[in-house]
């Protein structure tokens, strides 16, 4: 089953194959579910047309993939412009929401620190 131009894992239940989709979590997979009264147990490749239609209907009415990427990718645009803190943060690539960097994020900032091994050198295979 494609929907949005995502083709979605036929092996698995409905419920864990919908958040495939980039926005849908499983509360929302659900949620999209019920409201389409298909059945949390049924696999994609066991769909009916009508029932896929449903699915497909609903889904394509939320403001998933492509359009939240855009909203999230704006939203963090105009903090930039507007050069608030969060903004700032965005732009240096640090953490915006106050979590601390002296020891985390190191791989972010360029500061991989890399842990001492054995010691011994590895053979080289000739």
């Amino acid at each position: 089953m494609r929907v949005l131009g995502i083709t979605l894992p036929t092996n698995k239940r409905l419920e864990y194959s919908l958040p495939a989709l980039y926005g849908v979590g499983i509360p929302l997979a659900r949620k999209i579910l019920t409201d389409a009264k298909v059945d949390f147990e049924k696999k994609s490749e066991e769909l009916s047309a009508d029932e896929e239609a449903r699915i497909r209907k609903i889904v394509e009415s939320l403001n998933i993939e492509g359009n939240l990427k855009r909203e999230i990718s704006g939203n963090i645009k105009r903090l930039k412009d507007i050069k608030c803190y969060r903004g700032t943060r965005h732009t240096k690539r640090l953490p915006a929401r106050g979590q601390r960097t002296k020891t985390n994020s190191r791989t972010v900032r360029g500061n991989v620190r890399k842990t001492m091994g054995s010691g011994r050198r590895k053979l080289e295979k000739t």
